[in-house]
């Protein structure tokens, strides 16, 4: 580990001063006035953890089993549309660093590398998810790309019903359409490092839906297209049509609340992923800590309960799981890795988070993942 970037906000502060102003506020930014984009991390560390110092203590293993694979953390990857435009080739760079820490990575279907590619950079071993298309010939041919890389577990987006409303990519003129403007070309040439990589790397594109993109589009055309092949809500024909198709492990993404949990898991879900979409979609909604904790009451027993959004360090990851996570995901904090460090700030992000990790486990003395919920204390009381 580099010393010199010990924490995820230390990669945050190297990464501003590297990307371009237009860059760092798309990976950083939420909607509206960013309020639930804050309230997703402080209410996560509003969680308080209770130490044992004089129990038997036999050490601490953040090994944790997920859908019949070991990982050697508890936490993975989640997924991230454009990365190529916040640092080139970052899609690829996040994805080798969690084949070598053995942790799950999940591509976008609006990812900047294709599905052949990080099934070969992972040797199949990652996850997908899915933005139902508007066409359902076109779901069939991404969830049967995916099949054919390798990829075990989908997960099915119901979080984005409508494109947000976020005024710094609307400043910046990467709103739907995009546009490049003047002062996004002037950021990018006082970023020399980023510019020049990316002439390395090649524009950003969505690699996994090129194929289906017509020819000659301009930026324009670009995103009109892709405004209208992704407009559209999850519904129960949706979610039932695509567990008919996928003989994988389905995994339902953006649960926060027990109606939408009930009918997921009625519909052959294996797994749910409480989100909020980082604080991107609904700026007056709950953070992702809250339902998570009242989710885990009921259905801990019924289904795989996992959660993403506002987590930024090891110890962020613990007390996830101390309120009923059984596994995490993280966008954001990878992401600074890559964009502070290029090729090694991967490694450097995920040697972080697995080191507080086990930093809080030897602490509290939690022996295994699935012990933290014994050293959660209870705030309703107080």
């Amino acid at each position: 580990m580099d010393v010199r970037y010990p924490s995820i906000e230390m990669l945050a502060e190297r990464a501003k001063r590297r990307m371009p102003g237009f860059a760092y506020d798309y990976l950083t930014g939420g909607c509206f006035s960013d309020i639930n984009l804050a309230r997703n991390t402080k209410e996560i560390r509003d969680i308080q953890l209770r130490p044992y110092y004089l129990r038997k203590f036999n050490g601490a293993s953040q090994q944790t089993t997920l859908f019949g694979k070991t990982y050697d953390a508890p936490f993975g990857i989640a997924p991230v549309g454009l990365q190529g435009l916040m640092w080139p080739k970052s899609c690829e760079i996040l994805a080798e660093a969690a084949k070598q820490h053995n942790i799950p990575f999940c591509l976008s279907t609006v990812g900047t590398a294709s599905i052949e590619t990080i099934s070969e950079i992972t040797e199949g071993d990652f996850w997908f998810q899915l933005y139902h298309p508007k066409a359902n010939e076109l779901r069939d041919k991404l969830l049967e790309r995916a099949a054919q890389a390798g990829c075990k577990t989908l997960v099915l987006l119901a979080d984005t019903p409508t494109f947000a409303y976020r005024p710094k990519e609307i400043r910046n003129g990467l709103s739907i359409p995009p546009q490049m403007t003047l002062a996004n070309l002037l950021q990018i040439a006082t970023h020399p490092r980023w510019a020049i990589e990316q002439l390395f790397a090649g524009s950003p594109e969505f690699k996994t839906m090129k194929p289906y993109i017509p020819n000659g589009l301009n930026m324009q055309h670009l995103g009109l297209f892709m405004n209208k092949t992704f407009s559209g809500r999850l519904t129960e024909d949706k979610i039932k049509a695509v567990r008919d198709q996928w003989k994988g492990n389905l995994v339902i993404k953006g649960i926060v609340n027990p109606e939408d949990a009930e009918l997921a898991i009625r519909l052959g879900a294996d797994g749910l992923i409480v989100s909020n979409h980082g604080g991107r979609q609904l700026d007056c909604g709950e953070s992702t800590i809250k339902p998570l904790t009242e989710l885990a009451k009921k259905y801990s027993d019924r289904v795989t309960l996992m959660m993403d959004g506002g987590i930024r360090s090891g110890a962020d990851i613990a007390s996830s799981l101390a309120s009923g996570a059984k596994f995490t995901f993280l966008g954001r904090a990878p992401m600074f890795g890559a964009c502070a460090m290029g090729a090694k700030g991967g490694n450097q992000a995920l040697e972080i988070l697995k080191r507080q990790i086990q930093q809080v486990m030897e602490q509290v003395g939690c022996e295994k993942i699935e012990d933290f919920p014994q050293h959660l204390i209870d705030q309703s009381s107080k």
